[in-house]
């Protein structure tokens, strides 16, 4: 016979509706919204497809800027209520750097979000917002002191850091402030890995969190990533199993740590299917269980995942050529590049879907670029593209997943052209 407990997990488990997401902080506003996700989101037939709301807008919108990025605000809710549902133990640390504009911030605050900031601009933005500076993470390891005593005085308790320079800024600009220590995981499998910028080895993490402590600090745990656009959910675990080690390494040396942040990873669809969100649930929720005797406090970052499948960049085919010689395929040029926001197609790591008006019919391979004067403006010219040999200069074409890293890395004038246009529905 099944206890109420039992039950209740049993039904958590079972049923889809999202009704059934239990926040973290209990905040009957938060769980309200979440409850009404499932009723409203409007969502392609498949993952990363083109969102109907804007698909809609698009047949209607008029005088839209090219390229312009088109957010669907609905999705990013539906995406943060299924991340809940998928790890209803975690404080959700929204990534404010992978698309800050305001709309999308104040969705995510009304949630009861929290927010992963790298900057002073990114925590007066979510402030602005009337997000309580406890919800919030200065989680950049490179900080100012100055904007470390900025933040402090703005009421920022948590900071993150990875290095002894940076603890002793922390300890004399954000006195008893709770902070974190950063280490280097592995990032294999990740699309966009990430290098030794951030993080510093384990052994280096346990000296700098029992020092925090001897400075008056609050050392409250620590945090890893195991590389953007993730796809081996293996990686959770042995970082977890690291991380757990580090643990429990420093409770032998007196320090009792509470709180491990695994950061970010969590994938958007882009050329090739991903897991489902509710599988990263999944397996670091069962690595918890297998490495922590009592589970710490935990913290997600995501970003990519709250709001890469809910936008879409609309864009021109500015050029179709030949460059004559043996290599017989198109060169394609967009007016969006690498300058105007896709920037991940750097070394063609993050390879975007795409939709033409002449789709289903014959295709050939393409090179495809952006507009500007620079040779580095190549988005895919090794990883095999086909478009529709139809395609010619006035068409539009629209690019999948792009809601994420985007109009944040975009260029204000390069080449005397406006940075990639934004539109929240």
């Amino acid at each position: 016979m099944l206890t109420e407990r039992g039950v209740k997990a049993r039904k958590r488990h079972f049923d889809s509706d999202i009704a059934e997401v239990r926040a973290l902080d209990d905040r009957p506003k938060r769980t309200t919204r979440l409850r009404e996700v499932a009723r409203r989101a409007d969502l392609p037939a498949e993952r990363g497809g083109l969102p109907p709301r804007i698909a809609r807008y698009l047949e209607t919108a008029s005088n839209l800027p090219s390229p312009c990025l088109i957010v669907d605000v609905d999705m990013v809710e539906h995406n943060y209520a299924e991340l809940v549902r998928a790890i209803p133990e975690a404080h959700v640390f929204y990534a404010v750097k992978a698309n800050p504009a305001d709309e999308v911030i104040a969705r995510l605050a009304k949630l009861g979000a929290n927010f992963d900031t790298a900057s002073i601009g990114e925590i007066d933005l979510a402030l602005a917002h009337g997000v309580d500076p406890e919800r919030l993470s200065f989680g950049n390891t490179i900080k100012k002191q100055r904007d470390i005593a900025a933040a402090y005085d703005r009421g920022v308790r948590l900071f993150a850091f990875d290095s002894e320079a940076e603890l002793v800024k922390l300890a004399e600009s954000a006195p008893g402030a709770k902070v974190f220590c950063r280490i280097l995981v592995d990032c294999a499998g990740a699309e966009w890995p990430l290098s030794r910028k951030f993080g510093c080895e384990i052994p280096m993490a346990a000296d700098l969190l029992v020092r925090a402590k001897g400075l008056g600090l609050d050392a409250y745990g620590l945090s890893f990533h195991v590389g953007s656009q993730q796809t081996d959910l293996a990686q959770f675990d042995k970082a977890i199993a690291q991380a757990a080690g580090l643990f429990a390494d420093v409770a032998k040396r007196g320090l009792t740590l509470r709180m491990i942040n695994v950061g970010g990873g969590f994938p958007s669809r882009y050329h090739s299917d991903v897991p489902p969100i509710i599988s990263y649930g999944q397996a670091i929720r069962a690595s918890l269980k297998r490495h922590f005797p009592e589970t710490p406090d935990i913290i997600v970052e995501p970003g990519r995942y709250i709001v890469g499948d809910a936008g879409v960049i609309t864009s021109e085919v500015v050029l179709v050529a030949h460059k004559g010689g043996s290599d017989e395929r198109r060169w394609v040029y967009l007016d969006v590049g690498k300058f105007h926001g896709l920037a991940e197609t750097m070394d063609e790591a993050i390879k975007y879907r795409l939709l033409t008006p002449h789709d289903g019919t014959e295709t050939t391979p393409v090179v495809l670029a952006g507009p500007t004067c620079d040779s580095a403006d190549i988005l895919y010219e090794k990883t095999d593209y086909r478009l529709p040999t139809a395609l010619k200069a006035g068409d539009k074409v629209l690019i999948l997943s792009t809601g994420a890293y985007t109009t944040t890395y975009s260029s204000i004038a390069f080449n005397g052209m406006p940075p990639l246009a934004s539109v929240c529905i």
